[in-house]
């Protein structure tokens, strides 16, 4: 069946969208999508990488997000060979840093013009694509990670030149953000950003602010690290005592309490959450369909938040 006659609650494989339907740049996708950057776990077990990326497509999600700096291509290369044009997935990728084994993260940032545009070149290889349907630009404004320095302070606008070059040459779809201030994406709206991807989730809403100027401007919403994360002082929505009491009344796991609580709190949110454990990706597809009781989402509004700035 043709995008045009098929319902925007189902994707093209005929599954349910993940999540409902939510919309990215011009496109509909699952409101709940794969971030596929653990899929690099899988490195010595290409099969059930790529087994892990079909069984996505087949609970219903529809936008896969991505980058080249992940596992140096690698996960690029899964998304090559296990995404199908038929299956009609937005891909969605991002530029701004690129792999390194030297450091105390497997990446440096790759702010210049110059490599954003090879960053670019390197994504279409990897995924085989004549155009990639949206690019993020990283930056370091915000959130958790590495900073800016010396010749990677690079100004927004010598940075947009290129991505609206690379959007009219049509190597791009459309223009992303992340890791962005508030200044920035005013800055940038002229560009017509259509997403932006900050970290982001129940107890940690620094960014209230960008998320309601991104829901007056029609700029999806894609926040990263929507549980928490590994880094050092981020708080873990899971081990918060209200998630924990929130999905015990709601006969739920606490993660997918805290996902279901971003999918209510605006409909401009997309969620991408990564894992490398098939089960684990259908608990996150589950929390999509989670009961929405409003008194127990109405009381997680109100669990004091944490600075993770």
């Amino acid at each position: 069946m043709s995008s045009s006659l098929r319902s925007p609650q189902v994707t093209a494989a005929g599954v349910s969208r993940a999540g409902g339907a939510g919309q990215l740049a011009d496109r509909t996708v699952s409101r709940i999508g794969y971030g596929a950057m653990q899929l690099e776990r899988l490195r010595s077990d290409r099969k059930a990488a790529i087994a892990m990326l079909r069984k996505s497509i087949d609970l219903g999600i529809d936008h896969i997000d991505t980058a080249q700096f992940y596992g140096h291509g690698f996960v690029n290369e899964m998304i090559r060979e296990a995404v199908r044009p038929e299956d009609d997935v937005m891909v969605v990728s991002k530029v701004g840093a690129e792999p390194a084994d030297d450091g105390p993260l497997p990446l440096r940032l790759a702010q210049r013009p110059a490599q954003l545009r090879a960053g670019v070149e390197d994504n279409l290889t990897t995924l085989g694509l004549e155009q990639i349907p949206l690019v993020n630009l990283r930056r370091t404004d915000t959130g958790p990670g590495l900073r800016a320095e010396g010749d990677q302070v690079v100004d927004l606008d010598d940075q947009l030149d290129v991505m609206t070059a690379l959007r009219d040459e049509g190597k791009i779809g459309a223009i992303g953000l992340s890791s962005v201030s508030l200044d920035v994406l005013r800055r940038a709206l002229p560009a017509d950003i259509a997403c932006v991807q900050n970290a982001y989730s129940l107890l940690a809403r620094d960014d209230e602010d960008i998320l309601s100027l991104c829901q007056e401007n029609d700029i999806a919403w894609v926040p990263y690290f929507p549980l928490g994360s590994a880094f050092d002082g981020l708080p873990k929505v899971a081990d918060e005592p209200a998630v924990i009491a929130a999905a015990r009344e709601l006969g739920a796991a606490p993660a997918q309490v805290g996902l279901a609580w971003l999918l209510h709190h605006a409909p401009n949110v997309l969620l991408i959450p990564g894992t490398a454990d098939p089960d684990h990706l259908e608990a996150n597809v589950r929390a999509g369909s989670l009961t929405h009781d409003p008194a127990v989402f109405s009381a997680l509004d109100t669990i004091p938040l944490k600075d993770a700035r």
